[in-house]
């Protein structure tokens, strides 16, 4: 039993942290941009170009410089959702948490049906262990967009995090059908299915995760995994209500 309860323990380990998502496109004037004089238009361009430095900027590691950029951005036009969404992206990666919290919420503020800036929200919430607010918000996501396949995998994980094993296993059934790639989904599902006690099941979750490329998965198989699985092929499912 005590050895079992360290093969849970390690396999727990590689539940991903959720990946965020980033807004790349600048705002595009579009038939508004008609209705702006040529003051406000030039305004509003000046905007788009703190935005777009903001990308780039992020995109070459200069976090520091993206938040200045969209911080510019945004007095131009305080109600520009993207990049506040994008400003609290870079403050993630600095890890400065709950200031990416406060960026993700005035962007919901701005857009409350944007599935996306509620994930990403979600994924701030799981690096602070709240797992609560992220399941939360991974919902809120999935709600907007039923085809969110990340988000569903959000929800699955926070619900292991919670033990509900039942509701993981539901919500990673439908990540997977979103997509039968999703390699650590497939990983994630065999540690429910392991809680529950369907060690089989578990298995062949953990063999279907190496099989589409998961590393990790694959190097704890071979140093302990394989016996464990091994010794799983005869016996029947077992189920525990708790």
């Amino acid at each position: 039993m005590k050895k079992r309860t360290a093969f849970i323990g390690a396999i727990l380990s590689l539940i991903p942290i959720g990946q965020p998502l980033i807004i790349k496109n600048g705002v595009i004037l579009s038939t508004i941009g008609l209705m702006l004089n040529v003051p406000e238009k030039s305004h509003a361009e000046s905007g788009d170009i703190y935005f777009n430095r903001g990308i780039d900027k992020y995109d070459a590691g200069d976090y520091y410089g993206a938040i200045s950029d969209y911080t510019k951005a945004i007095e131009i036009n305080p109600r520009d959702e993207d990049a506040y969404f994008n400003r609290g992206l870079a403050k993630r990666n600095l890890e400065d948490y709950y200031g990416a919290i406060s960026d993700y919420t005035k962007a919901i503020e701005i857009n409350p049906n944007n599935a996306d800036t509620y994930h990403n929200r979600g994924v701030v919430k799981e690096n602070l262990q709240y797992y609560e607010g992220a399941l939360k918000d991974y919902e809120k996501a999935t709600s907007i967009d039923r085809d969110a396949y990340l988000g569903w995998s959000g929800v699955g994980n926070m619900k292991i995090k919670l033990k509900d094993y039942y509701g993981a296993i539901s919500a990673l059934n439908k990540a997977i059908e979103l997509n039968p790639s999703a390699l650590k989904v497939y990983n994630n599902r065999g540690i429910a299915k392991w809680k529950i006690g369907d060690e089989k099941g578990g298995c062949d979750d953990f063999k279907k995760a190496i099989s589409l490329g998961n590393k990790e998965t694959e190097k704890w198989f071979k140093t302990e995994g394989a016996d464990w699985c091994r010794n799983m092929q005869g016996s029947q499912k077992l189920v525990h209500n708790n």
